[in-house]
């Protein structure tokens, strides 16, 4: 299966939104790792949904798909997401990052989820493997996200850079 960057080959603006991207979720994704190396119960779920809560949307908006640009398209073009986004089959482009879509996001890697909360109670080695599959585990959802964000940019036949300067500031963060 083709990589994000393997996808946006020959759209120089879709290839910039995708490193740009990359250098967030690697930055999130030692975070997500960090916290699944600390072994206490549930911290890991809750910093991997924060993060999540955060990295979707500013990937979403790197790419000009968060909800706010997608309203300010013309009718046509935002159709043309909008049926872009159902040809992919994203629940995470162009909608209010909540709760339930994060949980639900992580269910789909739940068997890594599962090892990790195990692994983390094995002295110092358990540790390690924890804080690997916490950064593995965000960096796929990521990875996955992104994916789907160059699907739905080059199927909408969308012309970047749309996102304005807010766009710019999430993704720098």
């Amino acid at each position: 299966m083709p990589s994000a960057l393997q996808l946006a080959h020959g759209h120089p603006h879709l290839i910039s939104a995708v490193l740009a991207c990359r250098k967030l979720l690697h930055r999130r994704a030692v975070v997500a790792a960090a916290a699944s190396a600390v072994p206490l119960p549930g911290l890991d779920w809750a910093v991997d949904a924060a993060l999540l809560s955060r990295l979707i949307p500013a990937m979403n908006a790197r790419f000009g798909l968060a909800p706010d640009q997608i309203d300010q398209l013309a009718p046509e073009q935002r159709h043309q997401v909008q049926k872009a986004v159902t040809m992919v089959g994203s629940a995470l482009i162009g909608k209010f990052i909540s709760k339930e879509l994060v949980l639900r996001l992580a269910q789909t890697v739940g068997l890594r989820l599962g090892a990790k909360q195990a692994a983390r109670f094995v002295p110092l080695a358990g540790q390690v493997v924890s804080a690997a599959l916490g950064y593995s585990v965000l960096r796929y959802l990521g990875e996955e996200h992104l994916k789907d964000c160059v699907r739905v940019a080059l199927a909408a036949h969308l012309t970047l850079p749309l996102p304005g300067p807010e766009a710019a500031r999430l993704v720098d963060r």
